[in-house]
């Protein structure tokens, strides 16, 4: 864990005499630097807060019996300068009392910590919601991942919850280079898991129970096959394959003869959704299923093609449950939430006409709702992702471009840096929601970071460790130009375009050792060039074919500058 930057006082205010209040203007997790000259024994108090109450105090019933208080005795000696080094804490805001005179912005400044995971993406784009948007995705996930990936840096928690890291886990290896720290943290991962096969809510297992339920205990699965798609390495497979293996035969041993849920079973459900109950059997069975194709997946990358046969059988008996049990004869899945489509599609759970069906509902229900979303932790995750699988990028992007109840512009629009564990977590209407769970920095539902640089950058894995590249980014008439990087352990992926007078100016970095296909909207060949030159006099570029209104290139590592008018 290393000190990764400092901050200091935007605007200082005094809401009591003596009382004065430092925001820092970000919000993050670290520890103060004091720097006094005071009398001897004279007592300085910092408190932490992430947000401010209406009258200019700290807001910290939030953090529950986290007392978040740091003091200081001063020697009385010249300047003393302090810095804790036995805690930190989760602020934008730090309240100084015992002070003689006002503090100016040198006196108190915060150092932000997190493990030190080496920064690996960049974004930027003419849209400056966006561009606050990976920022409060960047923060919350270095607040977060200080030595474990825990749910919130500010409150008497701090836990690394299973489901939250996830459905987080892709887009984490898109900011940093997570590799190392995961690799360690699947160790207490597969340490809380049961004799039975069984993973916990949270791990290390310190409370919670060690009953994770569906999509929480799943991250036994889920994550070990992230971390390999991301980075390539056999060995995270290999050493949590026998336990993924419990896991699934766990989870076959609890359900029914057809492979549905038990009568009774823990299931936090699509947490923190909004007007939204998902059923979870459904859930249960959807995650059972993707954890067992996720199983076959390692069983065949470590060669074991038998075992690898029979986890896919096990993954179609199980969809074939799914349908019968919640998919009705026109198609509607039980539930008939966001979430219930997004889950079914994002795991092939539905195929041919029922997919195309549970599509059509799954829009018609943003529709219905003034196109906004419903879901929680489980179902946004996947929703943005399948919404471009079902070729509907332009329903996505209205999602992103909310500001109005509940998106994630709204939480911007009311002075947010930091993503919100609820998407209510503070309302114009209502105020502060119920202060027993009300994280400012909780990184769950920024999991829309991947969906960002997929389709904003146009950046696709094809193959493990991004070996095999797909760029093909989807435009918006809203965003005019955009710059998004990730640096792959085989080297700098970056993409960077812009739209002027009808014309798209498109630069790829493809890194050594990799190929990727490139889809670019233009209807002919003809009407794209590379550097000035023509497509089939451009150095290190194929023409694969032309789709419709998509010309799909093969390009191998370089640099390239493509130009084109737009197809319409």
């Amino acid at each position: 864990v290393r000190a990764i930057q400092e901050f200091t006082a935007r605007k200082i205010t005094e809401p009591k005499p003596g009382m004065f209040v430092l925001d820092l203007g970000q919000n993050f997790a670290g520890v103060p630097r004091l720097k006094v000259s005071g009398k001897p024994g004279q007592k300085i108090t910092l408190r932490f807060a992430e947000r401010l109450n209406p009258d200019g105090t700290i807001y910290t019933i939030n953090l529950r019996s986290a007392r978040a208080t740091d003091t200081y005795i001063c020697k009385g000696q010249g300047t003393e300068t302090w810095q804790p080094r036995f805690t930190f804490h989760g602020f934008q805001y730090i309240e100084v009392t015992g002070l003689s005179s006002k503090p100016s912005k040198d006196t108190v400044i915060g150092v932000a910590l997190s493990s030190d995971t080496p920064v690996v993406g960049a974004f930027t784009c003419s849209d400056p919601m966006l561009n606050q948007l990976h920022n409060n995705i960047y923060w919350t996930q270095r607040a977060n991942f200080i030595d474990i990936p825990t749910d919130c840096p500010q409150r008497d928690e701090r836990m690394g919850w299973t489901g939250d890291a996830q459905v987080y886990i892709r887009t984490a290896t898109l900011n940093t280079d997570v590799e190392a720290f995961f690799t360690k943290w699947l160790v207490d991962l597969d340490d809380g898991q049961r004799a039975d096969g069984q993973f916990p809510c949270v791990a290390p297992c310190v409370v919670a129970g060690n009953d994770g339920g569906p999509a929480w205990a799943d991250a036994g699965v889920i994550c070990p096959w992230t971390i390999y798609e991301a980075y390539g390495d056999r060995r995270v497979l290999e050493r949590h394959y026998e336990a993924m293996k419990r896991f699934i035969a766990f989870c076959k041993q609890r359900s029914t003869p057809d492979l549905l849920p038990p009568a009774k079973y823990h299931c936090f459900g699509d947490w923190l959704s909004i007007n939204a109950d998902t059923p979870k059997d459904v859930i249960y069975t959807a995650y059972f299923a993707h954890c067992a194709r996720l199983a076959g997946r390692t069983a065949a990358v470590l060669g074991k093609a038998s075992e690898a046969e029979a986890f896919e059988q096990l993954f179609t008996s199980i969809r074939e449950a799914f349908v019968r049990a919640y998919v009705s004869s026109d198609g509607h899945i039980k539930g008939n939430t966001q979430a219930c489509y997004v889950l079914a599609l994002a795991f092939d759970l539905v195929q041919g006409e029922q997919a195309k069906l549970a599509a059509k509902y799954l829009v018609a229900d943003i529709e219905k709702r003034g196109w906004h979303l419903s879901t929680g932790f489980i179902g946004t995750k996947y929703l943005m992702l399948v919404l471009s699988k079902i070729d509907r990028p332009d329903v996505a992007w209205r999602l992103l471009h909310n500001e109005t109840f509940p998106s994630w512009g709204f939480s911007i629009k009311q002075g947010a840096t930091s993503i919100w564990e609820r998407w209510d977590g503070w309302t114009p209407e209502k105020g502060f929601q119920d202060a027993g769970m009300n994280s400012f920095a909780h990184y769950s539902f920024g999991a829309v970071y991947q969906w960002m640089v997929e389709n904003i950058g146009g950046i696709r894995s094809a193959a493990p460790s991004y070996k095999q590249i797909l760029i093909a980014p989807q435009l918006d008439d809203k965003v005019t130009s955009a710059s998004v990087a990730y640096r792959s352990i085989h080297g700098l992926i970056a993409t960077d375009w812009k739209v002027k007078d009808g014309k798209l100016l498109f630069n790829v970095t493809i890194p050594a050792n990799t190929t990727a296909q490139v889809f670019l909207p233009a209807t002919s060949a003809d009407a794209v060039t590379e550097s000035g030159h023509a497509l089939n006099k451009a150095a290190g570029v194929s023409l694969e074919r032309v789709e419709g209104q998509t010309v799909i290139l093969s390009v191998g590592s370089g640099h390239y500058a493509f130009a084109m008018s737009l197809a319409r």
